[in-house]
């Protein structure tokens, strides 16, 4: 997959470092996979919450921190749209 939005994941790790090698290596995985749907994705990260408009979010660090991401199954693109802490996630209004 093509990730984008890398820079967001690079300035949380810096102001989070506890969570830099869990999201080095999603980051990683990502760019070696190529999921086709939906399912493809939940074979590999079955606690993913998959969300409407292609929204996933991802849990790291016992879910301490969550990351939103868009995926274009099509294209093979993987948008980083907001990372933050759980409390963060809260307010972003996901459903």
């Amino acid at each position: 997959m093509k990730l984008l939005g890398k820079k967001l994941l690079h300035e949380f790790m810096e102001a989070h470092a506890d969570a830099r090698s869990q999201i080095e290596s999603w980051e990683a995985e990502v760019e070696e996979i190529q999921w086709s749907n939906p399912h493809d994705l939940k074979s590999r990260y079955p606690k993913a919450s998959i969300i409407k408009d292609q929204h996933v979010v991802f849990d790291f660090c016992w879910n301490k921190y969550r990351l939103l991401v868009q995926i274009n199954y099509k294209n093979g693109i993987v948008l980083v749209k907001k990372i933050g802490t759980h409390k963060e996630y809260d307010s972003w209004g996901i459903t």
